[in-house]
């Protein structure tokens, strides 16, 4: 019961439904789910330990506000570590995992033509954690559990239509074709270039925002 109301909750923050600055009663949510509150507490506990609601002892409990200039030390971590798979992964990656990664791809491109934002962004995440996988080093997808649902939050919330996936699928792209022509640096710097482009967009469309 906990880890469904921690997912319940989770997922409403990451997709807006919660939005930024929301105050969290526990009975309120109690009453919403049609639960105890006891659930609801360890729920937020957990949320507020991944840094997606922030708590006053006693006072109140709030969905942690969106700060971009936080996303930059989060995406610079990210692309870091995603380099460091791509490195492990690329001395023994064959052309079934390219294969992989060119479905994967395309996969995301005829989820962007149904307008489903959510489940674009779930199709690009899955491209990035396939490259993940390929590297074996299993301290990775821990590393980046956490910083990944803040980034997919911050997407969610800025990108607002379907030109920055499809700038993504043509990032993705020249990332497999660096796998094909066994070009270890090309693809490390078209993997960065993906992660920096993604940041920029977010924030030009933070600007035009304002």
């Amino acid at each position: 019961m906990k880890d469904e109301v921690y997912n319940k909750l989770r997922n409403w923050i990451i997709i807006g439904k919660l939005e930024p600055g929301t105050k969290l009663r526990d009975q309120d949510l109690s009453d919403t789910l049609g639960i105890s509150r006891t659930p609801i507490r360890e729920a937020l506990l957990r949320l507020e330990n991944d840094g997606l609601v922030v708590t006053k002892a006693n006072r109140w409990t709030l969905v942690s506000p969106i700060d971009l200039a936080e996303a930059e030390n989060i995406y610079s971590i990210v692309w870091t570590l995603e380099s460091l798979a791509i490195e492990n992964a690329f001395h023994h990656i064959t052309s079934t995992d390219i294969e992989k990664l060119e479905q994967l791809n395309e996969d995301l491109n005829k989820t962007m033509k149904t307008g489903d934002q959510f489940s674009a962004l779930e199709a690009d995440n899955a491209f990035h954690d396939k490259i993940i996988e390929l590297s074996q080093n299993l301290e990775l997808p821990k590393l980046l559990a956490n910083l990944k649902v803040k980034i997919q939050r911050i997407e969610i919330r800025y990108f607002s239509n379907t030109d920055s996936m499809h700038a993504s699928y043509r990032e993705h792209q020249q990332i497999i074709e660096a796998f094909k022509e066994n070009d270890l640096n090309r693809a490390v710097e078209a993997l960065k270039a993906n992660w920096k482009n993604s940041l920029d967009r977010i924030k030009s469309t933070n600007q035009s925002d304002d």
